[in-house]
């Protein structure tokens, strides 16, 4: 049962319970939390999703739509649904386990350039336990989109309103921006910061100020490369996919 109730103290009382919980190795269960909580949000939005409008505009850029008979229109949304039903599951299952791996190799990197070493398991506790406020943002996004008759590829970025986008009298690019300025997202990079003080002994303030750097730095690429992109031709034209969850 400690191995369940400490992790989730993470949450609540993150200076004390975070140190403990990295130093106790535990990842399993924030793990699993993660993986089922992702795979709720995706299960629930496809649930609620009305992917006729979707599928519709994308026949029309694709010149396919006057050419389908009705039933075969209805073959097509109810597929657009199936896979968005099993890619919101594959995100929980695969992509999430995936990205903690990932994270925790990327935290051995840092450990490694400044010189505080630190053992494997302890960086995958700290990596994995500050997925925790993202495992909360699509529990809260399950619930949310459960509540809804029927749900909008539009209305996604809003059923859970967490970042300074929801601001009203912004401009796309304005509302691009501050949408990195997001709840959850902060969240775990705080935790981040304390795990991995606590697995490598960095000084709290020296990682909090590491990680925070890290995150401009990662949403200036993220918002700068697509615009790159874009500029020289090399952007997707298709429709984008229905989200697994948002984050």
């Amino acid at each position: 049962m400690t191995s369940l109730v400490q992790p989730a103290r993470v949450l609540f009382d993150p200076l004390d319970a975070t140190g403990a919980a990295v130093e106790a190795h535990r990842w399993v269960w924030p793990l699993l939390i993660l993986v089922l909580c992702v795979s709720a949000s995706g299960t629930a939005f496809s649930l609620r999703w009305d992917a006729s409008p979707a599928v519709i505009q994308q026949l029309q850029m694709e010149g396919e739509l006057d050419r389908m008979t009705e039933t075969e229109l209805s073959e097509k949304i109810q597929t657009a649904t199936r896979k968005a039903l099993v890619g919101g599951i594959a995100k929980g299952v695969f992509v999430m386990p995936l990205l903690a791996l990932v994270l925790a190799a990327a935290l051995w990197l840092l450990a490694w350039l400044f010189e505080t070493p630190a053992p494997f398991a302890r960086l995958m506790s700290a990596a994995v336990l500050a997925l925790l406020p993202i495992a909360l943002y699509h529990l809260i996004f399950a619930v949310c989109a459960l509540a809804q008759h029927s749900l909008s590829l539009d209305r996604v970025p809003d059923l859970v309103p967490s970042s300074l986008a929801v601001l009203s009298g912004l401009t796309p690019k304005v509302k691009k921006v501050l949408g990195a300025v997001d709840f959850f997202n902060l969240w775990s990079v705080a935790l981040l910061a304390l795990g991995f003080s606590s697995a490598t002994g960095m000084r709290r303030s020296r990682a909090l100020l590491l990680f925070v750097v890290a995150y401009v730095l990662f949403t200036g690429v993220s918002l700068g490369l697509p615009e790159l992109m874009a500029g020289d031709g090399g952007g997707p034209g298709g429709r984008p996919g229905p989200p697994g969850g948002g984050r």
